[in-house]
């Protein structure tokens, strides 16, 4: 059973890792945009600063959540005898949870820029993607999308 906890640890905070991160990327395109026609604006980046997008979980924090307080409590259940082994069962299942918790909201963060955009038009906008291609000030680019779906391309 005790080599089983290190495994299962590893196992459990690796699968808290799984938010789809792929939609906050410039170069990905949802189902429901494909085969539709898009606008294209130009302009030149303003400003630019390093950001991190917070990915919503598949799991809803349940497998960060959960999986902590079980392995906190098994850990746990491994301590003293009596009553003050119930005592660290209870402690490290909460421990853990909160840990595991944790865990999944780094394992889910995105690297994103937070681009400040002034079109030919002389309006500004600021989009906020995953920081998957290198853009500085000045540089000149495409904004691709409608409505509330911007998204920043290389010109």
């Amino acid at each position: 059973m005790k080599r089983l906890l290190p495994v299962a640890a590893l196992s459990i905070l690796t699968l808290a890792g799984c938010a789809n991160t792929a939609p906050y990327s410039g170069d990905v395109y949802r189902g429901n945009q494909a085969q539709t026609g898009q606008s294209v604006a130009y302009g030149t980046i303003v400003a630019i600063r390093p950001v991190q997008i917070q990915a919503d979980s598949r799991a809803g924090g349940l497998l960060g959540t959960g999986g902590g307080a079980i392995i906190g409590g098994l850990l746990g259940s491994q301590v003293g005898g009596g009553s003050g082994r119930q005592l660290a069962t209870v402690a490290g299942a909460l421990g853990g949870s909160v840990a595991g918790s944790a865990a999944e909201d780094r394992a889910n963060r995105v690297s994103a820029l937070e681009m400040e955009i002034r079109r030919d038009d002389g309006t500004d906008v600021v989009v906020v993607q995953r920081a998957d291609h290198q853009y500085q000030a000045g540089q000149r680019v495409r904004l691709i999308g409608s409505g509330g779906n911007l998204s920043v391309a290389p010109y």
